[in-house]
């Protein structure tokens, strides 16, 4: 059900779609994509099949933030993989319009943590063929109001409701997500990603600390060095650095 397409505050060049209910924005956004005109953020009030990273479950209780931005960025593969850090960084400036911004921090590669605790993820989907990308959807799901119940979470979730934070409207959230996110892909297409990679490092979590990085075949544990220019997690560890371009990461 389609509810609205309006917005009081809306960057530019960009198109919105309200939804009560999808099965998921991402899989909204797939259907989406082949009659895609320009980059156009899609909203839900209530999901009935989520999901996060490599396929698990999201939950993504009414009242909480769910959208995707379906876009067709130029470049190869690896320039759209960078979104994920524009999208870190837009969803760090809108939350801190609600809470104290020295509570939050930015987790390597997707997520957004308050207090220690996960309170937006980030998923990053596309499609294409040798090194293009045919389209990209960027999957945001924010705790606003509830707090899901996961088990044995390394970063339990945690809420701006829960921690006693005014807690907006998603369509309100929505509208300066929007704007930061557009702020990011100004500075990007005018400076590079340099810039981007500085703000993101600057509200990193545990840089220059002890972290380990997860992936299919093995654990590296080492110093969180930096990010290079690919977004690549740089580890020091006493073998020397150690590049991890994709693995989870806990501290």
């Amino acid at each position: 059900m389609l509810l609205s397409t309006e917005a009081n505050l809306w960057p530019e060049g960009y198109d919105k779609i309200t939804l009560e209910t999808v099965d998921s924005t991402m899989a909204e956004a797939a259907r989406l994509a082949p009659s895609l005109r320009g980059p156009t953020w899609i909203i839900a009030r209530t999901q009935t099949a989520a999901k996060g990273r490599q396929g698990r479950p999201w939950k993504n209780p009414e009242g909480n933030f769910a959208a995707t931005l379906l876009m067709r960025p130029e470049g190869t593969a690896a320039d759209a993989a960078l979104r994920s850090f524009f999208a870190a960084n837009a969803l760090y400036e809108t939350l801190s319009l609600y809470t104290d911004r020295t509570r939050l921090a930015v987790k390597w590669p997707n997520d957004v943590l308050m207090n220690g605790g996960k309170i937006a993820g980030i998923l990053l989907e596309s499609a294409g063929q040798g090194t293009g990308v045919a389209w990209l959807s960027i999957g945001i799901g924010v705790n606003l109001v509830a707090t899901p119940d996961v088990a044995d979470a390394m970063f339990p979730p945690i809420s701006l409701a829960s921690a006693g934070g005014p807690a907006p409207d998603p369509e309100e959230f929505l509208e300066a997500l929007a704007v930061n996110f557009a702020t990011e892909e100004a500075i990007y297409a005018k400076l590079g990603f340099a810039p981007i990679r500085e703000s993101w490092l600057a509200k990193a979590a545990r840089l220059g600390e002890v972290i380990t990085a997860r992936t299919p075949r093995e654990e590296v544990t080492g110093v969180f060095e930096t990010i290079d220019a690919q977004g690549t997690l740089i580890l020091k560890t006493p073998k020397g650095l150690r590049p991890i371009p994709a693995a989870d990461v806990y501290f």
